[in-house]
């Protein structure tokens, strides 16, 4: 499965629908299921820990660290994966950021998990069976 930055951070803040996104993190640390992600996923995740203004430097150099050990399968944004991202992208007039979460799930045959609703509604029925909200965990 795919999980984007806005359920990852929820691994770190407390949100709506952190529990849910805890529960999907449990559910790959205990090898039930296998996390993918495009490679932006640090980055965004980072970024939007950075600019909470919840974290001190330190405390964001351990998320980095505890960011890459979780062991996300993380995807390089080429071939056909970059192909179907800025496809969806321009379709869907969405960001080339998430669309490659889009296209990865598609691309992999699975199921994109996010919690941006706004996401979700752009997409519409064509990609409804690959993105769902993590409120449905």
């Amino acid at each position: 499965m795919v999980g984007d930055a806005s359920v990852i951070v929820k691994w770190f803040v407390e949100e709506e629908y952190t529990d849910k996104a805890l529960k999907l993190r449990d559910m790959h640390v205990n090898g039930e299921v296998t996390i993918a992600a495009p490679e932006l996923l640090p980055f965004e995740v980072l970024n939007a820990l950075r600019h909470s203004n919840l974290f001190e430097k330190d405390e964001l150099v351990n998320v980095a660290v505890s960011l890459s050990s979780y062991g996300i399968e993380l995807h390089s944004l080429r071939g056909r994966l970059a192909e179907e991202a800025v496809k969806i992208a321009v379709e869907k007039d969405i960001t080339i950021y998430d669309s490659s979460y889009v296209a990865l799930a598609a691309t992999l045959n699975t199921r994109l998990y996010t919690s941006d609703r706004k996401l979700i509604e752009k997409l519409g029925q064509e990609y409804k069976e690959v993105t769902i909200h993590v409120s449905r965990l």
